[in-house]
């Protein structure tokens, strides 16, 4: 028998009573502070506390089929509750009892609740009437317990007077008394005592019946547990059950198996063999005396109570084992092996397995040999067995057992490596047995870790599972290929392809390529079950609750819940081959829209994204805001009704046509406000004027005339500036349109006489200057002490290129993949987009119609409303006709042949790196690409890297003086004629990167650790903007962000321990720890000679001498100088002279750990942490969110897919 399986564990006050809900994951536990928990032990949550009893209480029940619970207590009460999520509460309590209440229970099909109390009754309630239907009085001493029979009218109960009876209540059934009071002779027609059952030396503590059999199990103060045999005239006792040392409180049998299960006094739950009589598991525990024992009524699930909490497990796994091959599973069920075909779902036993292992119990892993048609199985009992058997190719017959002709041997492991050899691990020895298919050992490989499980890993390699990471093992040259950091894991599974693989833990799924260089983690809270792989490459896998799945890059979701655990086989399809804990084949049909539009985003497919859109209902916040997150607003828009939520995606992704639209259906002033700042980026200035228009933003609305050369207009907001009486405005204009006559009138009108005599004398307007004098009440005499002044040379900027009716070229007017199939924010569903032809009928016409649209909608009529003038009508109404003549000039760009593609535009559309994009001039693409890719949410520091790449990667030429010059693109394949494949040249390469690197080597040799702090943030910086094209080149730049990212730990660190020695001197402790952790970070031997030496001075001056001597020891590993190897032994000899340390410091070598970025504390394996996405920087779980302190660029946790594939 295998060991217990512990499921959940809960800490608590002493817990007396345990019942299972028998459809839901619920729990209630009844303790003896009086309380009563209900915990969902699947999920591991507390979900309810009742607390109206006064004492402990003792009894707990949950009907079987309505939700309602009762309890019973040290009060003397019997409460019942309502179980039901949104109205928990008591609903009545039953008085009666004159003493503790030991045990409660719901009868399986009457309204009835038994009770046992210490006041020597047992009681029967009718919890419809609530009242005592019943008296069982016969015990003379404490009933202990009471329990219904599972069928029949039966009672059995326990009490301190050392018996056990039983009591037959049909009578109560067919004559079931009113709901009127009744005397205790009333009570006794109804029940009689059938049996009582002596034979315990002391008091009885419970005893239950068999599920099917005529039997009773019951456990005594005698320390014994006694199984007893009913038939209709009697009852006697058949058999004792000894092993416990103490009082046994619980015994119950098995619901499926021969075994009895019971716990005790003396710190164990013990599990016996009904047939035999005979202990056969025993689970201990420390300090905590078990109580009471709860079966669940169908699955295979035991709770146990004891002094400080509960535990709810299970006495065997239910995981079947099973192999995929092609369109077969081979699978394990009542010890048989059996093929499932996938396709025409004919399911058959092939070969018999029950006389494996002594006893038998469900094999743990099946490994499949197509080539040879065999099997190697293992299971867990005598420390771990394998068999390798043939299984018949033809099925006629009687099935043949597997100890025919099957080799047996001892391992924990077992499974086939190729075509005719298979490994099995012997995991006490730790040895690996490379075997044929005779069962000879061909090869003994002792593994190079702690290795606790072993997987198929391709051709001739292994997958060893050790408790803190995976190995990628090759056999035959007897190396470790790769390495990834995992807990322990227990289930492997491989793509149809062999590319990817999946690691699963208990809560932890790692996906991996082949040879594990790009990996993922994703993190569960409750356990994961299984996994398999769909066709598209994405990892299916089921927890207790839920099918889920996972892209390669870490996305993860939920494809549908499950009401009970189910073993994933096979994923064809919408649908789910699996096996349930009854190892019998199911199917689950399920919707994977939404990770097949996930995926078809991660790999840019823009055909499938526009099938599943037309094809499939993709509604809901969590699509909108994943589209958002992973930078797709545009196709967002199509998902989107909301106007609000339209208006942002629109702004967001630069789409001026929806932005416009819903702008007008909000028209609130701040979303004009917004749509104008969009415009004025992407250079459409006539979108900026209605904008303003809309916001009677005055002021900017002329400035923007001025600007694109529109003097009709400037003049016509001359007149209208007149009309509201704005003098400041009417200047303005005046000044913009270089209206000398009107600024004057303008200072005239406002009394500054001065200035608008000054305006009129500089521009040679002698008779207004006069007439100015004259109204100001002055002579020329008057003014014979202003200075003269020259000519002005104040004039309105000269109009090259009027622009009023074209739009500035800031931003590329190429239309993408999304502008064409997504017209105006939706999906034209009846045509089909062309990937081609962008100046098709359909999409001119789209825009035609838009344009028109435009026309009808653009005129501004002030007497609407549209300006709000304070003026007459009679005296404005020509000034409005003239200006709404202007600004309903808009006359549209005849429909032309579009442009072609920009040599940018290429550079952004063929590649994935953000420096391909800033070398394009794309820097809002590159900083999402860095965002998505590494976390980077601060780009400041990014500027001047941004800016020299972009401008690396252009040259201009001048041919002729008075044009402007040629602006020349330079690509780093020139030789390329497609234009698919047109990049830009590479900037910044591994080899110049690798030469600052070396810069900032030489910095910290030199003890300039300011400058080298800088210098390695600044490698780091580079990085980001280094192009890849090979795996081997993705590999140098990962190391390469390793190298750094630990210098420039190891150096802030350092920088830390001095700023902490100069302006905190009595920091000792602390300037020791970080003298400490510098000697952890991974720096080259030259350099970690330093911090060791480094180290050992700072611990040697505060009389550290012990810690010092163990940095000397390392610093020899190192094999320095022969006098610095002189100094480290006369180190070394004062740490043994004085092995004492006298500054106590947080700071323990033996144990693994990371330093934090941030606070420079260590943070030790297996605790919480965070990362940074781009260095892989460890950070304390607080942290998450905040901006890297390490290199000053990425938000610390983020989620990010890292570096793009090589290209």
């Amino acid at each position: 028998m295998s060991v217990m399986l512990t499921k959940f564990e809960s800490k608590s006050n002493r817990v007396k009573g345990l019942a299972f809900h028998p459809t839901q994951p619920l729990l209630a536990a009844a303790l003896h502070n009086g309380s009563v928990q209900l915990w969902n032990y699947r999920m591991g949550v507390l979900v309810d506390r009742f607390e109206e009893h006064e004492g402990p209480v003792r009894g707990v029940a949950i009907h079987p089929t309505r939700a309602l619970l009762v309890t019973g207590g040290d009060d003397y009460k019997i409460r019942v509750w309502d179980l039901r999520p949104q109205n928990r509460r008591c609903l009545f309590t039953l008085h009666g009892h004159l003493d503790y209440v030991r045990t409660v229970q719901f009868h399986h099909e009457m309204p009835w609740i038994l009770s046992a109390s210490d006041d020597q009754t047992i009681r029967i309630w009718n919890s419809t009437s609530r009242n005592c239907i019943a008296i069982l009085t016969g015990h003379s001493h404490y009933v202990m317990s009471a329990q219904f029979h599972p069928k029949e009218d039966l009672i059995v109960s326990t009490s301190m007077d050392q018996t056990v009876r039983v009591w037959d209540i049909s009578g109560l059934r067919k004559n079931t008394p009113g709901s009127g009071p009744s005397n205790f002779e009333t009570f006794d027609t109804f029940s009689t005592v059938k049996y009582v059952l002596e034979g315990h030396d002391r008091g009885v503590n419970f005893a239950s019946f068999h599920p099917s059999l005529p039997l009773i199990v019951s456990a005594a103060d005698d320390r014994t547990i006694k199984i007893w045999r009913m038939s209709e005239t009697k009852a006697w006792e058949v058999d004792s059950c000894r092993g416990h040392f103490n009082n046994v409180s619980n015994a119950l049998f098995h619901p499926k198996h021969e075994l009895i299960v019971s716990c005790g006094e003396d710190k164990t739950v013990r599990v016996w063999d009904l047939a035999k009589r005979t202990a056969i598991q025993t689970f201990r525990r420390e300090h905590d005396r078990f109580w009471v024992l709860a079966t669940h009524p169908t699955l295979n699930l035991f709770a146990a109570g004891h002094d400080s909490g509960l535990i709810v497990f299970k006495l065997e796994r239910e995981r079947p084992a099973f192999s995929v091959y092609a369109d077969t599973l081979f699978y394990i069920r009542d010890k048989y092996v059996r093929s499932y075909d996938f396709n025409t779902g004919s399911d058959i036993g092939l070969l018999s397995v029950r006389k494996f292992g002594s006893p038998y119990v469900p094999p743990r892993t099946l490994s499949y040999n197509p080539a040879e048609r065999a099997v190697v199985v293992t299971i867990s009992s005598d420390n771990g067995l394998y068999e390798l058997a043939a299984l018949p190719s033809q099925t006629n017959g009687e099935v043949k057992d597997s100890s025919v002709d099957g080799k047996r041997g001892a391992a924990h492991s077992a499974i086939f490596v190729a075509r005719n050899r298979f490994a099995a691990l012997q995991k006490t020895n730790q040895l690996i047995e490379v075997r044929d298919l005779s069962n000879s050992v061909v090869k003994t490989i002792k593994p190079p870790a702690q290795t606790n499980e072993i997987f198929y890993g391709g051709t001739a390699c292994l997958i060893l599972s050790s408790t803190s990471s995976v190995l990628l093992y090759d056999l035959q040259q007897e190396k470790v290929i790769a390495e990834l950091n995992s807990p322990p894991v227990k289930y492997v599974t491989w793509s149809s392809d062999g590319q990817l693989v999946a690691l699963m833990s208990k809560h932890t799924v790692t996906i991996a390529n082949k040879n594990f260089s790009e990996s993922s983690l994703i993190h569960e809270t409750i356990r994961i079950k299984s996994g398999a792989w769909d066709d598209s490459g994405v990892f299916i896998y089921s927890t207790l609750n839920h099918i889920k799945y996972c892209l390669p890059q870490g996305d993860q979701g939920v494809i549908c819940t499950l009401d009970n655990p189910v073993y994933l086989t096979r994923i064809k399809g919408k649908t789910a081959y699996c096996l349930d804990r009854s190892a019998r084949p199911r199917t689950i049909t399920f919707d994977p829209t939404e990770y097949r539009f996930k995926l078809a985003l991660l790999r840019n497919n823009h055909e499938e994204i526009l099938h599943l859109i037309r094809t499939s209902t993709l509604i809901g916040q969590s699509i909108i805001a994943y589209l958002q997150q992973k930078g797709f607003p545009e196709i967002a828009l199509h998902f989107v009704q909301d106007k609000n939520t339209r208006f942002d995606l629109a702004i967001e992704c630069g789409n001026l046509d929806v932005a416009l639209e819903t702008a007008r259906a909000i028209d609130r002033p701040e979303c004009w406000d917004r749509l104008a700042q969009q415009a004025l980026k992407q250079g459409n200035h006539k979108i900026v004027e209605k904008a303003f228009q809309q916001t009677k933003n005055f002021d900017r609305l002329s400035f923007l005339y001025m600007a694109v050369g529109s003097t009709e207009k400037l003049s016509k907001m001359q007149k209208i500036a007149d009309a509201r009486g704005d003098p400041m405005s009417r200047f303005h204009n005046a000044l913009y349109a270089g209206d000398v006559l009107n600024r004057i009138a303008v200072l005239r009108d406002v009394g500054l006489y001065s200035l608008a005599y000054l305006t009129a004398k500089t521009n040679g307007l002698e008779d207004q200057a006069a007439d100015i004098l004259e109204a100001a009440g002055l002579t020329e005499a008057d003014v014979d002490d202003v200075p003269s002044f020259g000519q002005s040379t104040l004039k309105p900027p000269p109009i090259l290129t009027c622009t009023q009716n074209l739009n500035w070229p800031l931003v590329s007017g190429t239309e993408s993949f999304w502008d064409r199939a997504l017209t105006n924010g939706h999906l034209d569903i009846d045509g089909e987009i062309s990937h081609v032809d962008t100046s098709g009928g359909a999409l001119s016409s789209a825009l035609d119609d838009w344009a028109k649209e435009e026309e009808s909608h653009d005129v501004i009529d002030p007497e609407e409303g549209g300006w709000e003038l304070d003026a007459d009508a009679a005296e404005t109404e020509e000034q409005e006709d003239e200006f709404e003549d202007a600004v309903d000039d808009d006359d549209s760009l005849g429909a032309g042949a579009a442009p072609g593609v920009s040599e940018t535009e290429l550079w952004v559309r063929n590649s994935s790196f953000a420096a391909d994009h800033v070398a394009a001039g794309s820097f809002e693409t590159a900083m999402q690409l860095l965002n998505r890719q590494f976390g980077v949410i601060n780009f400041a520091p990014l500027k001047v890297l941004f800016l020299s790449t972009y401008r690396s990667s252009h040259v201009y030429l001048s041919s002729v003086a008075s044009m402007p010059p040629v602006q020349l693109h330079v690509r780093r394949n020139p030789s390329e004629s497609s234009t698919s494949r047109a990049l830009p040249v590479a900037v910044r390469t591994l080899a110049t990167i690798r030469a600052e690197l070396t810069e900032g080597f030489r910095l910290v040799s030199g003890n300039k650790l300011q400058d080298a702090r800088a210098a390695f943030r600044s490698v780091l910086q580079a990085l980001l903007l280094v192009i890849v094209s090979s795996d081997a080149d993705a590999k140098e730049w990962r190391d390469t962000v390793t190298t750094a990212r630990e210098y420039l730990l190891g150096v802030s660190i350092e920088l830390e321990r001095r700023r902490v020695m100069q302006e905190e001197p009595d920091s000792v402790r602390r300037g020791l720890e970080l003298a400490a952790y510098f000697t952890h970070c991974r720096l080259q031997p030259a350099h970690m000679q330093i911090a060791l030496r480094s180290a050992i001075g700072v611990f040697a001056k505060a009389n550290n001498h012990a810690t010092a001597a163990k940095f000397a020891r390392r610093l020899l590993d190192l094999n320095p100088d022969p006098k610095i190897v002189a100094q480290a032994r006369q180190r070394i000899a004062a740490g043994d002279r004085n092995p004492r340390d006298a500054v106590e410091i947080l700071y323990d070598e033996s144990t693994e750990f990371e330093i934090c970025a941030a606070t420079f504390t260590p943070i030790y394996k297996k605790s919480p942490l965070v990362r940074c996405p781009y260095t892989d920087a460890a950070y304390l779980p607080e942290l998450r969110g905040k901006l890297d302190p390490l290199i000053e660029l990425t938000e610390i946790g983020a989620t990010a897919t890292g570096l793009p594939a090589p290209r």
